[in-house]
């Protein structure tokens, strides 16, 4: 006889597992734990094969004959409802396996394996995480053009337009992995190429002429605050390096023997290692330094933790107590000043500017030509700079 609700709900558990027949092939299995089965029993292709529908009574004695219903049309048709079910299974657990958030995740930590720079990484991961919040749940071949232009709309319409260039550029960048990994079949950022507004282009701010640069040296020489920010900031104009790369720097890095300050890969921009020469008034510098922050790691500690640098914002501030707006100079402009100062003097080969600066060189054979061939000409640029800047204050 056909099962019914007062029958289901009467079942009692037994020592061993027992089955009662609904009809055409659906059964319950009481187990000796006390649940309640549903099974399905049906043959296709010779073989007989059993499926599973769930737990009574959460799904109903409707609901089960509903399914075996269901499976009875499939087997009809052909097709084996077991084999559809874990098809099912499989392509949902892709799903959950292949979503934006995990192919992200990944992303990230093939830039780390890249040796990507620890700031570069923050922004990336930060950027990262803006996406995720949207985006971040869903199966990355059921993302498109429209639903990456809606999160990154979100963003434009707030003004932060360098913010979605960004942001758009580190998607792109995901999906590409995922494609390359075999799994997305695209990238529909391609096709957002005109859809949002351009940020508008801000160069550094930077002091480019001798009656500037010769105010600003004199404010800094009268500068009252702390004498490491001082130091930091003079050292920042005679190695015309990235405000990070001085910040951060460590002791164990200097040869003063040697004078060269050897600036590891990890905190290079370009990701290659770097070899700064050490003129005397650098020297001088950091001799005054190692007498306030030697007995540590760093050249500039932070006040909170010794084991910290100095942020940025703190260079910066210092130059606007000095009555500089960040209209005028920031810390990064320094690098500005200094190319525009030597390839005005004629002096220089443009390439050992750069190389100074250490700018990479799009031509791989040309970049490491002038990193070797260069380094006795920067020497000397490094003395003649810092004879510039003296003549410039006292003019």
């Amino acid at each position: 006889m056909p099962l019914t609700n007062a029958k289901l709900k009467a079942l009692k558990p037994k020592a061993k597992p027992y089955k009662l027949a609904d009809y055409d092939g659906l059964l319950i299995l009481v187990t000796p734990n006390g649940s309640k089965l549903w099974k399905f029993k049906f043959r296709i292709n010779g073989k007989e094969k059993s499926l599973s529908f769930g737990k009574y009574p959460y799904v109903s004695l409707l609901q089960a004959r509903d399914m075996r219903d269901a499976a009875r049309t499939n087997i009809a048709q052909g097709v084996d409802p077991a084999a559809l079910k874990r098809e099912r299974k499989n392509s949902q657990k892709a799903i959950s396996e292949h979503t934006f958030a995990k192919f992200a995740d990944r992303y990230l930590i093939k830039s780390m394996k890249e040796g990507k720079s620890e700031a570069t990484l923050k922004k990336t991961e930060w950027i990262l995480r803006l996406a995720i919040a949207d985006i971040g749940d869903m199966a990355i071949n059921n993302i498109n053009a429209q639903t990456v232009l809606k999160t990154l709309k979100k963003r434009e319409a707030m003004g932060h337009y360098e913010t979605v260039r960004r942001m758009k550029s580190t998607i792109s960048a995901v999906f590409r992995y995922a494609v390359a990994s075999g799994v997305a079949e695209n990238d529909p950022t391609f096709a957002l190429k005109d859809a949002l507004i351009r940020p508008t282009t801000k160069h550094r701010a930077a002091i480019t002429d001798k009656t500037k640069l010769k105010e600003y040296l004199h404010a800094l020489e009268n500068y009252g605050g702390r004498t490491e920010t001082k130091i930091g900031l003079k050292l920042l104009m005679l190695f015309a390096c990235r405000p990070g790369e001085i910040r951060k720097a460590k002791w164990e890095e200097f040869n003063f023997e040697e004078r060269i300050w050897s600036v590891p890969v990890t905190r290079m921009k370009m990701r290659k290692p770097h070899t700064v020469p050490l003129c005397a008034d650098a020297l001088a510098l950091l001799e005054q330094l190692r007498t306030l922050t030697g007995w540590g790691d760093l050249l500039f500690p932070a006040q909170t933790s010794a084991h910290k640098p100095i942020s940025e914002n703190t260079l910066n501030q210092a130059l606007r107590r000095m009555g500089f707006g960040p209209e005028e100079v920031t810390s990064h402009g320094f690098r500005s000043t200094f190319s525009t100062f030597a390839n005005e003097s004629g002096l220089w080969n443009p390439d050992a500017i750069e190389a100074y600066c250490a700018r990479q060189d799009k031509n791989a054979v040309r970049r490491a030509y002038n990193r070797s061939l260069y380094w006795d000409e920067r020497v000397r640029m490094a003395d003649w700079w810092a004879d510039e800047l003296v003549q410039i204050s006292l003019k």
